[in-house]
Order: structure tokens, then C-alpha cells, then sequence
């Protein structure tokens, strides 16, 4: 188990070994799977969904400390 970096040195590893095209074959898997949609489809969808976050940030405004 890679929980560390040596950990996960050891397991790529091990992973070649087994398969020199291991990570080739999830690389290919995840393209195939892949669909372009969303807010990279829909720029005008983003905007207004970022409009509609932005109004319901709990952040507080910045106020300019008075001095006095």
C-alpha cells in the first residue's frame, strides 16, 4: 500500500513488473470514459452558477478599521 512515498515507489514498481503497460492501459481506460461536459461545455451555465455561489459566500466583507 503506497502511504508513503517510498510505499508508492515500491508499488509502481511492482505494478511494471507485473505489467510493463500498466499505466498506459488505466491512462487509455480513462480517456475512453472521458466526456467533455459540464461547465467546459456551457461557459454561460458556469457564470451564472459562480454568480449564485459567489451570493451565498459566507465570507465577511472587508470594512476599513477606523481609527480613533
Amino acid at each position: 500500500m503506497a502511504g508513503t512515498k517510498t510505499g508508492g515507489r515500491k508499488a509502481a514498481a511492482k505494478n511494471l513488473a507485473r505489467d510493463p503497460l500498466f499505466y498506459s492501459k488505466i491512462g487509455k481506460v480513462g480517456g475512453e470514459r472521458g466526456h467533455t461536459g459540464g461547465f467546459a461545455a456551457n461557459p454561460e451555465l458556469a457564470r451564472k452558477a459562480g454568480a449564485i455561489g459567489g451570493a451565498k459566500s459566507r465570507r465577511r466583507k472587508i470594512t476599513p478599521k477606523i481609527e480613533a
